[in-house]
C-alpha cells in the first residue's frame, strides 16, 4: 500500500559537522534536503499515527450511529431503504475517512498516474453510494484506512540523520606555514603540507609520517578495536585518533579526496542508490485498476447499446431506461466487488504482523518491505569484529620455556599497570589478583612498541617484535592468530603471550543454519588476512575477503549483489561506523544494535537488538513465513475475486455475493494474516 501523511521534516539545526552535506560543499543546497540527513526518514510522526486513529474511530462511530438511524427511520416507515435523504448521515463518516484518500486519488490523477489503488478506492465506493449501498461504500473506505494506518504502524520507528559519522570528522588540523604551527580547517590543507597531529587528536589527512611513532585508533575506518602502531613512513589514514605520541604527517590528497570524505560520500550516494522494492499490490494494481474500470464502464455501456441498436427481445419488453438502469446496476456492483480491500489490507496487516513477531523476538525491523527482502535472502556479508567476534580482547595462548603460564601473566599484568592500552587492559583482565603499584618502578612506556619497568627490581621488556628486535633480544615467532606480546627478563627472552579477539557463542552455529537454509555466508574484514583466514576456518566460512577499506567492502558488496538472480537479495551484517556505507548500500542492512555504533544502527534496516547472530536465522524464519501467509492471502482472494467478477457480470451475483467478495474475503485474509503475530 501506498504510504501517506508521511513526515517529511528535514531539520539542519543541528551543528554543521554532523552533515556530510556541509564537509562535500552542498551548502544545503540540495533538493528536497541531503541524503545523509534524510537516510530513509520518510517516515510518519507520532501525531499524525494519532490523528489518524483519531479519524478512524470517529468515522466508526458515525457509520454505527447512522445504521442504527437508518433502522430506526425505516422501521418507522419515515423513508425507504434507498431514500436520498440517508445519504448525508454516511457522506459525514465517508469523507472524514476517505478525505486523504480521495485526495491522493486526485494528486495521482494531476500528475497522470490515474489507475492506483486510491483511485479505485474511490470509484468503488462512490459506485456504492450511487447503488444505495452506504453502509458498505463508508465501510470499505474505513476498512482501507485501517490497513493504512496499521502499515504506518509498522514503519513507526523513524531514524535520524546519521549524525554519528560526525565523530569520525576532524574539526581542525596543524599544518606548518612559514615555520609556524597554524590551526586551519582540514579543507584548507593542500597535498604536500606538512601537517601535525598531537595525542587525542583526528588524523584531518591521507598522509605518511615523516616523524614519530605513536598508536592509532583506527575502529573507525576498519571496525578493528586492536590499535596499529605507526612509525616513520607509514600511512595514515585521515578519521584515525592518535593515542600516544605526537605525529609530524606529510599530506598525500587533499580533505574531498580523503577517506574520511569517501565514507561520508559513500553513505550519501548509496542511500540514494538503494533500490526500494516496490510493493506487489501496487503493481498489481497498475493492471488490475484499469481493467476492471474499463471492464465496468463496457458492462454499463455495450450490453444495453446492443439490446437497443438490435432491438433484442429484453428491449421489446421493458425498454430502453431499465435496460440501462439494470446493466449500470450490474457495472457498479462489478466494481463493489472488484474493490480490493482483502489484497490493500491483508498484504500489509501480514508484514506487519512479521514485524511484530520479529519485534517480541529482539528484532527491529524498520520497515515492512525489508522483511520482505529479508525473505529472499541468498547471500549474507559478515562483518567481523563485532558481529562475529565479541570485539573484546583477551589472553588466548601463552608461550614460554622458562616461565609457567601464571608466571608469564603475572609479570606482565604488572608491567603494564599504568598503560592504557587494549592489550594491557586485556592481560590485567587475565591475572587473577590486583597488581601492587609498589612492585613496579621505573616506568617506561615506548609508543607503538612496548614497555620498559622493574618488576620486583628485575628489568622487564614487553613489546611488540619491533621492541624486542631494537633492544637486540631474540624472540619467537608464534603461528597462532592474534596479536603477540613478547616478554623479556634481564635482557633475557622469557616467551610472548598472544592476544585475540574471541568468537561469539552462536557465530558458527548461525553458519551452520544459514548454510542449511541454503543461504550462502561471505566475511568482510578490515583486519589482517592471517586472522580473517583463522576465523572463517572456525566457522566453516569458505569465503571471505580481508583488509578492505570501508570504500572496498562497499565494491565487493556490489560485486557479490551483481552475481545474484533477480529475485535474490543481499543481506550485510555489522556494527561499527566503517560499515554504515556497506549496511546502506546492501538490499538489507543489518545492524548489531545493543553494541554496534549508532551509525550503522541508523543506516540499516533491521536490527539485532542483543547482538547475537543467530538472530539473523529468525529474523530470515519470520521474514519467510510472512511472505508465505501473504502469498496465501493474494492467492486467495484473487481466486475469489475473479469468480465472483464474473458471475456479477452475467448478473449472477448479487450485491449480498458483492459484500462478501470484499468484507468477507478480507477479513478471512485478515485473520490468516494474524497467523504471522506467531512467528518464532
Amino acid at each position: 500500500m501506498k504510504q501517506k501523511n508521511k513526515s517529511k521534516t528535514h531539520e539542519h539545526t543541528h551543528h554543521e559537522k554532523a552533515c556530510a552535506c556541509h564537509e562535500h560543499k552542498h551548502e544545503h543546497e540540495h533538493d528536497g534536503g541531503c541524503a545523509c540527513c534524510d537516510t530513509h526518514a520518510e517516515m510518519p510522526d507520532k501525531a499524525q499515527q494519532k490523528k489518524d486513529l483519531i479519524k478512524i474511530i470517529i468515522s466508526i462511530a458515525l457509520l454505527a450511529a447512522a445504521v442504527v438511524a437508518q433502522k430506526i427511520l425505516i422501521g418507522a416507515e419515515i423513508i425507504d431503504e434507498f431514500s436520498l435523504w440517508l445519504l448525508p448521515m454516511y457522506l459525514l463518516p465517508y469523507f472524514i475517512a476517505g478525505f486523504d484518500v480521495i485526495a491522493e486519488a486526485l494528486e495521482g490523477i494531476s500528475h497522470g498516474d490515474v489507475f492506483n489503488e486510491n483511485f479505485l478506492m474511490v470509484v468503488a465506493t462512490v459506485g456504492a453510494l450511487c447503488i444505495g449501498e452506504y453502509p458498505e461504500a463508508v465501510a470499505v473506505m474505513i476498512f482501507f484506512c485501517i490497513g493504512e494506518w496499521l502499515e504506518h504502524i509498522a514503519v513507526a520507528k523513524s531514524r535520524r540523520a546519521i549524525n554519528s559519522l560526525a565523530q569520525i570528522v576532524p574539526e581542525s588540523a596543524h599544518v606548518w606555514r612559514n615555520d609556524k604551527l597554524k590551526t586551519v580547517k582540514p579543507q584548507e590543507v593542500k597535498k604536500g603540507e606538512l601537517i601535525v597531529v598531537k595525542p587525542g587528536e583526528k588524523v584531518p589527512l591521507d598522509g605518511v609520517i615523516t616523524d614519530g611513532s605513536s598508536s592509532l585508533d583506527t575502529s573507525a575506518l576498519t571496525g578493528e578495536s586492536m590499535p596499529v602502531s605507526v612509525n616513520v613512513n607509514d600511512t595514515v589514514y585521515s578519521g584515525s585518533i592518535n593515542l600516544n605520541a605526537p605525529l609530524k604527517i606529510k599530506a598525500q590528497s587533499e580533505y574531498k579526496d580523503s577517506t574520511v570524505s569517501k565514507i561520508l560520500e559513500l553513505v550519501e550516494n548509496s542511500a540514494e542508490k538503494k533500490a526500494k522494492s516496490e510493493k506487489w499490490m501496487r503493481k498489481f494494481a497498475k493492471i488490475y485498476t484499469p481493467v476492471v474500470v474499463i471492464g465496468a464502464v463496457l458492462l454499463a455501456v455495450l450490453p444495453p447499446l446492443y439490446s437497443i441498436v438490435f432491438k433484442t427481445p429484453a428491449y421489446l419488453e421493458s425498454g430502453a431506461m431499465p435496460l440501462w438502469t439494470e446493466w449500470i446496476h450490474r457495472a457498479l456492483t462489478f466494481l463493489v466487488i472488484s474493490c480490493p480491500c482483502a489484497l490493500v489490507i491483508s498484504v500489509p496487516l501480514s508484514f506487519f504482523a512479521g514485524v511484530g513477531a520479529a519485534g517480541r523476538n529482539g528484532i527491529l525491523v524498520k520497515g515492512t518491505n525489508y522483511l520482505e527482502a529479508l525473505a529472499a535472502a541468498k547471500t549474507v556479508c559478515f562483518d567481523k569484529t563485532g558481529t562475529l567476534t565479541k570485539g573484546k580482547f583477551s589472553v588466548s595462548a601463552v608461550h614460554s620455556d622458562v616461565w609457567d603460564e601464571k608466571k608469564m601473566i603475572e609479570v606482565a599484568a604488572l608491567a603494564e599497570m599504568y598503560s592504557v592500552h587494549p592489550i594491557s587492559e586485556a592481560l590485567r583482565a587475565a591475572y587473577a589478583g590486583e597488581p601492587a603499584e609498589s612492585r613496579v618502578k621505573e616506568y617506561e612506556e615506548v609508543a607503538g612498541r612496548g614497555i620498559t619497568a622493574l618488576v620486583d627490581s628485575k628489568r622487564v621488556h614487553i613489546g611488540n617484535s619491533a621492541y624486542m628486535g631494537s633492544l637486540g633480544i631474540d624472540y619467537k615467532d608464534c603461528h597462532k592468530p592474534g596479536t603477540v606480546v613478547h616478554l623479556a627478563c634481564e635482557g633475557e627472552y622469557m616467551g610472548h603471550i598472544v592476544i585475540a579477539d574471541t568468537l561469539k557463542g552462536d557465530a558458527k552455529q548461525t553458519i551452520s543454519k544459514l548454510t542449511g537454509m541454503g543461504i550462502g555466508s561471505v566475511m568482510l574484514t578490515g583486519d589482517k588476512q592471517s586472522v580473517a583466514k583463522a576465523v572463517a576456518e572456525k566457522l566453516n566460512i569458505t569465503s571471505y575477503f580481508a583488509e578492505l577499506l570501508p570504500e572496498q567492502k562497499v565494491e565487493k558488496t556490489q560485486e557479490l549483489k551483481a552475481q545474484l538472480k533477480e529475485n535474490e537479495t543481499l543481506a550485510f551484517v555489522g556494527d561499527g561506523i566503517n560499515d554504515a556505507p556497506v549496511l546502506a548500500i546492501a538490499d538489507v542492512g543489518v545492524a548489531m544494535g545493543a553494541l554496534g555504533s549508532d551509525a550503522a544502527i541508523e543506516s540499516a534496516d533491521v536490527v539485532l537488538m542483543d547482538d547475537s547472530p543467530s538472530k539473523l536465522v529468525k529474523a530470515i524464519g519470520i521474514a519467510k513465513k510472512t511472505k508465505r501467509i501473504v502469498i496465501e492471502n493474494i492467492s486467495f482472494s484473487i481466486s475469489v475475486k475473479v469468480l465472483v467478477l464474473v458471475l456479477g457480470a452475467l448478473g449472477i451475483a448479487g450485491m449480498w455475493l458483492a459484500v462478501f467478495a470484499d468484507v468477507g474475503v478480507c477479513m478471512l485474509a485478515i485473520l490468516n494474516a494474524m497467523r504471522a503475530m506467531r512467528c518464532k
